[in-house]
C-alpha cells in the first residue's frame, strides 16, 4: 500500500478539499456561520490567509497561505475540523462516531496540492469560484453565497459576470433549423 505524503513547505500555498463523511448532507452550508466561526477562532491562534474558498453542502475548497516559517496546515484543519463538530454537536446536531468514540463528520483524508507558481494559483482560485456551478448548484458563479468570489468582485479583481451563465445555453448550435420554421 503507497502511503500518502505530505508536501509541508513553510509559508507555503496550498488548494484543499475537505469533505464530510456523508456525501448527502447538507451540513456545511446549514451550518455556514459555525463553520465560519471555527474559522475565525482558529485563525486567532494560529494565522494564515485564506486566498479562496467555496463552500458547498458536503465538501469545501479553499486556497490557504501559511505564514512564512509554518507549514504545519494539518494541525489547522484538525482544529477547524473538530470546532466545527463541536459547535454543530452542541446546537443538538447528531453527529456519527466511529467505535473509538471519534466523530465521523468529516472524512479523515483530504485532498491537498501545494501551488506551485502564479498560474498554478489562478487556475485552482478560478476552481474554487466555479464550483457551485460544476455541481449544478447555480447557472452564475455569483449567486453562489457562500464563496470569496464576491470578495474578489468587491475588490474589482474580477467583474460580476465572470464564469458566465451557464443556464443561458439554448440549445441552439450551428446553422439554423429552416425546417422547423
Amino acid at each position: 500500500m503507497v502511503r500518502h505524503r505530505w508536501n509541508f513547505v513553510q509559508g507555503g500555498t496550498y488548494f484543499f478539499t475537505m469533505t464530510l463523511a456523508d456525501r448527502r448532507s447538507r451540513m456545511l452550508v446549514d451550518h455556514v456561520d459555525a463553520l465560519r466561526a471555527a474559522f475565525r477562532e482558529v485563525r486567532a491562534r494560529h494565522p494564515f490567509a485564506v486566498d479562496a474558498i467555496v463552500v458547498l453542502p458536503d465538501h469545501l475548497h479553499a486556497v490557504m497561505t501559511l505564514p512564512a516559517g509554518d507549514a504545519d496546515f494539518s494541525t489547522l484543519w484538525a482544529l477547524i475540523k473538530r470546532r466545527f463538530t463541536d459547535v454543530v454537536a452542541a446546537a443538538g446536531v447528531p453527529v456519527a462516531c466511529h467505535r473509538n468514540g471519534e466523530p465521523a463528520l468529516w472524512q479523515r483524508r483530504c485532498w491537498e496540492h501545494t501551488i506551485r507558481d502564479d498560474r498554478d494559483h489562478e487556475r485552482h482560485v478560478d476552481y474554487v469560484h466555479f464550483n457551485p456551478v460544476k455541481h449544478g448548484l447555480v447557472g452564475r458563479v455569483y449567486d453562489w453565497p457562500w464563496s470569496s468570489f464576491h470578495r474578489f468582485v468587491r475588490l474589482g479583481e474580477l467583474p460580476i459576470d465572470w464564469g458566465g451563465d451557464a443556464r443561458s445555453d439554448d440549445g441552439d448550435f450551428g446553422q439554423p433549423d429552416t425546417q422547423r420554421r
